[in-house]
């Protein structure tokens, strides 16, 4: 799909990986609709690239509904989602205390990350399939955020990987339900990226993250996701795939 002239939306588009990513689209001449829960962001991102900032909360289903169709009255039919919304947080199962993760820790990142992502995708994707095709029958492009912790989870990250890993799950069958409305999608897990979190850490601390990236020994910069979401867009045949954009990272238990 030719970008140029398309209505997109990131969620999660207020900072990091999906400040980044709509940037590259409204640079390549996409009409941006940047959400996220903090409405600040939103708009001051939106701002800078000439888009619209929406204040959306992904899991709130209402919400959703009333912020897709805000974008299509005011920017037109969206033919490509970027979700990139997402939260973290690291609990053991057993802390040291011996009592048991609180449910509610567990509850929480799915919800946002898993749910709150399907959540826009049905929406969407309704929309999607009442458009007009363009060329090859295509109506629409969705791109997922996993991590590699989908396949890496760490010690304490078993809210954060099942709710990444049932993401990368959701990609084929997601895809071939989709295919008969010309609705492509696909899944990137990225690994170790420079994003304001990662940012806040010490120097030193930075500088460990990076060297246990085979190569390029560094953390990832949040344009390089970005230029990979966007040639998600503009190859018809990618479809059904994640991709992992790691430098060949494999975390460790620790």
């Amino acid at each position: 799909m030719n970008i140029q002239g398309q209505t997109a939306v990131v969620t999660g588009g207020g900072s990091g990986l999906g400040a980044a990513t709509a940037w590259e689209l409204a640079a390549r001449g996409a009409r941006v609709a940047v959400l996220d829960v903090n409405a600040e962001a939103a708009e001051a991102q939106a701002a800078e690239i000439g888009g619209l900032g929406c204040a959306c909360d992904i899991t709130d289903a209402a919400a959703v509904e009333r912020t897709l169709e805000r974008v299509r009255e005011e920017l037109g039919p969206v033919r490509v989602l970027m979700n990139v919304a997402g939260i973290g947080g690291a609990r053991r199962v057993v802390g040291r205390d011996g009592s048991p993760m609180p449910l509610e820790d567990f509850r929480r990142v799915v919800e946002v990350n898993l749910v709150g992502t399907f959540n826009v995708i049905r929406l969407a994707a309704a929309a999607m399939a009442a458009l007009e095709p363009l060329e090859d029958g295509e109506r629409g492009v969705m791109v997922n955020t996993a991590s590699v912790a989908a396949y890496d989870g760490q010690v304490g990250q078993e809210a954060y990987a099942a709710s990444k890993g049932g993401l990368v799950s959701l990609t084929l069958p997601l895809a071939r339900d989709l295919a008969q409305h010309g609705v492509r999608v696909c899944t990137i897990a990225p690994g170790l990226f420079l994003t304001p979190l990662l940012a806040e850490l010490p120097t030193e601390v930075q500088d460990s993250l990076a060297a246990s990236i085979p190569f390029p020994k560094r953390l990832g910069k949040p344009e390089e996701f970005a230029v990979l979401a966007a040639h998600i867009v503009e190859n018809a045949a990618l479809n059904g795939e994640v991709i992992r954009l790691d430098g060949a990272l494999r975390m460790p238990p620790r």
